[in-house]
């Protein structure tokens, strides 16, 4: 099978399923927020030198690409043939959040995005998810979808914040505190 279909030359693109729509639908926007979150995580585990976080990153990859599919499945039959994002994914997400955090200092102030190379795209990561969440949650004012994928994507956006202070603590690299403008 080519990769190039020619297909989408017309500024269209196939979803799973019948039919065609504009690559500029809510639809695709929200599914490439999703993309382009898995492919900042591939830099991310590109940048966790030491394997600290490889599982756990190449496991929410993977959930990201259940959650592209299901967003990319316009025809509810679709669905039933997917892995989907499931309570149990936001749930993991939580349990992950609890055994990191249970490793670092309380916050007091807000912190800078920033720090080692892994926590600082860490910190990219948990930006784009945001932004991805966000598409999302345009794209529920027009279709139906289900509310965990919502709920998921706002655990992740949590998860890959403490992720990244999580990795910044590890590297022995402090955390800049942000001063609310004064100096």
């Amino acid at each position: 099978m080519k990769i190039y279909t020619r297909t989408g030359d017309d500024g269209t693109t196939g979803l799973l399923g019948p039919g065609r729509v504009l690559k500029c639908a809510p639809r695709v926007e929200a599914y490439g927020s999703v993309d382009e979150l898995n492919a900042v995580l591939g830099v991310v585990r590109a940048h966790d030198t030491q394997g600290w976080l490889a599982q756990e990153l190449e496991s929410l990859q993977s959930r990201l690409l259940s959650l592209g599919a299901e967003l990319a499945a316009a025809d509810p039959a679709m669905l039933g043939n997917l892995e989907r994002i499931a309570d149990a994914d936001v749930a993991g997400c939580e349990r992950l959040i609890d055994r990191l955090e249970a490793n670092l200092p309380p916050l007091k102030n807000f912190i800078l995005p920033a720090g080692s190379p892994l926590a600082a795209q860490l910190h990219f990561a948990r930006t784009v998810c945001r932004r991805a969440e966000r598409r999302l949650v345009e794209l529920q004012r027009e279709e139906t979808l289900s509310p965990v994928l919502v709920r998921y994507l706002n655990r992740l956006a949590d998860l890959l914040f403490v992720m990244a202070r999580w990795a910044n603590r590890r590297a022995e690299v402090a955390e800049s505190e942000w001063r609310g403008g004064k100096r």
